[in-house]
């Protein structure tokens, strides 16, 4: 069976996901030596079942919104079914973009493993981020998401345990180089970049938030403290201000340059672009950004 790279996503962040699906059918060595999927949400009715219904998440109870930028974080863990059980998946979220050949990761020895990721960073340092994960399908037969799923709203399984890779017995975990899920780091040594910070992702700059922080149960952290007071006040996304322009402009130049690909293949239209700036899901001003953007042919990401 074919490797296959899935990039899980929803309406929101659709053309993130299609640039990354391009970047990587761009940066491989090889053509047809894997696929790449997306992960719809609209193609799991199961998400949308549970609308409004209180789950677990960090010790609280949420509410699930199927509008929430990141409602296809679950999809995760959809790649071992969708495969059969069989060969190996890499899973991205849609705002990681592919920058050197993806093969180095796909056929790398996993050492018996059944999935490597890396760590996150801060306050959470001993979990995985598994927004970039290499799967040995076969060796995750547990992996049931739309049960996994049933189970935060019965308040058995907590959603943060779970996206964190907690859930899974530690020792079937490898550990990945941080330049296949670099957050947002672009360098030379960078196999795929993560623009991971959501306020400052480089095709929303200057739209209103529109996903949620991170609260916790008990915690007095007072950026938890301040979510959980605001929150209750003016609601989820109140007072959460726009975002901002990503501090490095190469990244910016990234996303655009591979966009301006995708328009040249037509793997995306002016008009799709045109009606995801009417919704708010990419920024107002993207056809002048693209406009003043070099490609990567015109100006390498890392010229001598």
């Amino acid at each position: 069976m074919k490797p296959t790279v899935f990039i899980h996503t929803n309406d929101k962040q659709i053309l993130g996901a299609l640039v990354s699906k391009h970047s990587f059918e761009r940066f491989a060595s090889q053509s047809g030596g894997f696929d790449v999927k997306l992960i719809h949400t609209a193609d799991h009715p199961f998400l949308a079942a549970h609308e409004g219904r209180q789950y677990l998440r960090d010790g609280l109870k949420r509410a699930w919104s199927n509008d929430d930028l990141q409602s296809f974080t679950v999809l995760r863990f959809a790649p071992p079914a969708l495969m059969g059980f069989e060969g190996r998946s890499v899973v991205v979220d849609p705002d990681v973009f592919c920058v050197a050949d993806p093969m180095a990761l796909i056929a790398r020895d996993m050492q018996g493993r059944a999935i490597m990721a890396r760590k996150r960073e801060g306050a959470k340092s001993d979990a995985w981020a598994s927004s970039v994960m290499l799967l040995d399908n076969a060796r995750l037969r547990h992996w049931q998401v739309e049960k996994n799923f049933e189970e935060m709203f019965r308040f058995e399984r907590d959603y943060m345990d779970w996206i964190t890779l907690q859930s899974e017995p530690q020792e079937t975990i490898g550990l990945l180089e941080t330049h296949w899920n670099d957050f947002d780091t672009l360098t030379p040594e960078t196999r795929m970049v993560h623009n991971t910070r959501r306020r400052t992702q480089p095709w929303k700059s200057g739209l209103k938030v529109d996903f949620r922080p991170p609260e916790k149960a008990g915690s007095l952290r007072p950026a938890h403290v301040l979510n959980r007071v605001r929150r209750a006040l003016v609601g989820d996304y109140g007072l959460l201000g726009r975002y901002k322009t990503h501090p490095d402009p190469n990244q910016e130049r990234l996303f655009f340059a591979l966009l301006k690909e995708c328009l040249d293949l037509n793997i995306v239209t002016r008009d799709m672009i045109g009606e995801n700036m009417r919704l708010n899901h990419v920024r107002h001003d993207a056809f002048e950004v693209l406009a003043r953007t070099p490609s990567l042919a015109e100006r390498p990401l890392f010229a001598s």
